[in-house]
């Protein structure tokens, strides 16, 4: 049996990083899925592991990103009160 090949997301899901995240997250999952049925050959758990990898760092790129925008918003807007320090303090 052939391994599958995972293509990446399409062009269009990764023109922001809310879509890139949504993208990436759906793909990481199909992939658990698949490989906690534990039937794939050995080669096809490998590469989609190795694309799990991928998917997860992109995933957590994706999340610190979109945390560092919240920040910058809330350090913006000194009215909200978020019971936290100022950031850099």
């Amino acid at each position: 049996m052939t391994a599958k090949k995972i293509s990446p997301p399409a062009p269009d899901a990764t023109d922001d990083p809310v879509s890139r995240f949504e993208a990436s997250l759906t793909e990481l999952e199909a992939i658990v899925a698949r490989m906690e049925r534990g039937d794939l050959p050995l080669e096809e758990s490998l590469s989609l592991f190795e694309r799990g990898m991928g998917l997860t760092k992109i995933c957590r790129t994706s999340l610190e990103t979109a945390e560092l925008r919240v920040r910058n918003l809330l350090d913006a807007d000194p009215v909200i009160d978020t019971g936290a320090p100022p950031a850099g303090r």
